[in-house]
């Protein structure tokens, strides 16, 4: 054998690593929708209300940008093995916390563990296949991220053929099975070195590419979500992002890239129209499932089974339309996806979920193919951060606002109810005066509602029903505005000469591909 074969024989992508990443990825989204079929229970049993549901969805999605962060800015000189020691304890330690949780903060720290394991399997993982597929980033992520909708295939139907009699401890406990997994299929695999650092780029010319504007969104982010935990006030919470990213940039001197910033704007609405519906979705169409006799975590599982198997034909896809085009088309189907979910009824429910389906599959791998194919320079960093950003954007954001909106319609619609009728169910059953990021609102208060009577449990059923789709139709605002801007950026880079992908070579030479 020459030493240009063997070369190539030890460059050529592990298969067995991609699918170890693939098994991991499998594993969040596995722990996410056990989460997200057992909130109605949690909110029984710990008489939450929705916001607060809505927050336990949050602390489930947003600590993952601080792990994928923090993990990225070191993950080249810790190893990837050893961020996955660190996933590997995070997600044992949150299962087992959770089987024993007494109440919401119990809840919330076994949430926040499992989100921090999660956001360090996405800090190796992404950086890994992006290195191992150079020319081909945008198609064997979107095939790597056929994990997230596979587990919640898998987790789904386990949950659900299990059924609302068994004890959600139990369902919660089954997060070992692709833990134990992807613990034995990776850890004896060798890790290839990121195609930065095999190419000579230095770690400063990698923060430049972040620069203070990417810096600035993903810090602010972090800090208001802790500030809103911890009590901080909107001038500490400014006073301690400013100071971040000051220090920051005084050490970079670097803007970063615009168009990287932009796509890191528009992460915020694109992870609140996927992740943020999808952990309310179950519940939001719980009552028009139902009436046609089909479990609501169902709808989930559906939906997911339809984008696990497009990511894997993304490729073929990705060459006939530019990323970007697919993220514009995308954009327009999720929205019409929403707004007919918001209005359908009976089988038509399951219509109007396909077309959601089809909406959403590629958003999330294909902008981090977007972001890897335009910045390399930026190595693990740059598409982690964007990652990050969605994560924290959908558990701030996205799934805290469905909730927000559907306790501000009830509490609307109630009030309406009353004056109309001359009742006083608002004053009988909403709660004391509660606040969140969005604001001030009241909720409903489970403990007294089902002492009510029939009749007025049938009233107010009505109105919840109505508050649900009513925060799908507020929701479908967010891919309008995607959908403008994918087509503002591929207007740009048409004035450019057209979306190239740009591959590094040894010593920071850039190669485009056309």
């Amino acid at each position: 054998m020459t030493n240009e074969q063997t070369t190539a024989l030890s460059d050529a992508p592990d298969k067995k690593l991609f699918w170890a990443c693939f098994v991991a990825l499998v594993t969040t989204s596995f722990g996410f929708i056990l989460r997200a079929l057992t909130l109605p229970q949690w909110g029984e049993e710990f008489n939450l209300t929705n916001t607060q549901i809505g927050e336990i969805a949050g602390v489930g999605l947003w600590p993952f940008a601080i792990s994928i962060v923090l993990f990225s800015l070191i993950i080249d000189r810790i190893g990837y093995k050893n961020a996955m020691v660190f996933a590997f304890i995070c997600h044992s330690a949150s299962a087992v916390l959770t089987f024993f949780a007494t109440g919401y903060w119990s809840l919330y720290i076994a949430t926040f563990i499992m989100a921090l394991g999660n956001g360090t399997v996405e800090a190796v993982t992404n950086p890994v296949v992006a290195t191992m597929f150079p020319r081909e980033k945008s198609k064997w992520l979107n095939m790597l991220h056929a994990g997230w909708p596979t587990g919640l295939v898998l987790g789904g139907i386990l949950a659900l053929l299990l059924g609302a009699e068994t004890s959600w401890k139990l369902k919660m406990i089954l997060i070992m099975i692709p833990t134990i997994m992807y613990g034995i299929m990776m850890f004896p695999r060798k890790f290839p070195v990121n195609e930065r650092v095999k190419a000579g780029v230095s770690y400063l010319s990698m923060l430049k590419e972040v620069g203070v504007g990417g810096a600035l969104i993903v810090t602010a982010l972090i800090v208001f979500q802790l500030g809103s935990i911890f009590g901080w006030s909107t001038t500490l919470n400014v006073a301690i992002t400013l100071g971040i990213v000051g220090v920051f940039g005084f050490f970079v001197r670097s803007l970063g890239q615009p168009v990287f910033i932009f796509l890191n704007l528009l992460m915020i609405p694109l992870a609140t129209t996927e992740l943020g519906t999808d952990s309310w979705i179950s519940d939001l169409m719980a009552p028009e499932m139902f009436a046609i006799g089909i479990q609501a975590g169902w709808i989930l599982v559906y939906t997911s089974a339809i984008m696990a198997g497009l990511r894997f034909f993304a490729g073929s896809i990705i060459h006939r339309i530019s990323p970007l085009g697919l993220l514009a088309v995308c954009s327009a189907v999720a929205c019409a996806g929403l707004l007919l979910l918001s209005v359908s009824s009976g089988l038509m429910v399951l219509v109007a979920a396909t077309v959601f389906a089809l909406g959403k599959t590629f958003f999330w791998p294909t902008i981090l193919g977007v972001v890897a194919e335009r910045f390399p320079k930026g190595g693990a960093l740059t598409l982690n951060i964007t990652g990050g950003v969605g994560m924290i954007a959908a558990g701030v954001i996205g799934a805290v606002i469905l909730g927000f909106a559907q306790d501000k319609s009830i509490d609307r619609n109630l009030s309406a109810y009353d004056a109309s009728n001359n009742t006083a169910l608002h004053d009988t059953y909403a709660t004391e005066q509660k606040t969140s990021i969005f604001g001030d609102y009241q909720a409903l208060n489970s403990a007294k509602l089902a002492g009510a009577s029939e009749e007025e449990q049938r009233r107010v059923e009505v109105i919840q029903n109505e508050a649900k789709k009513e925060a799908l139709q507020t929701v479908a605002i967010f891919p309008i505005i995607m959908f403008a801007a994918f087509i503002f950026l591929m207007l740009y880079y048409r004035s450019k000469g057209g979306y190239k992908v740009v591959v590094l070579e040894e010593q920071d030479k850039e190669v485009v591909l056309k």
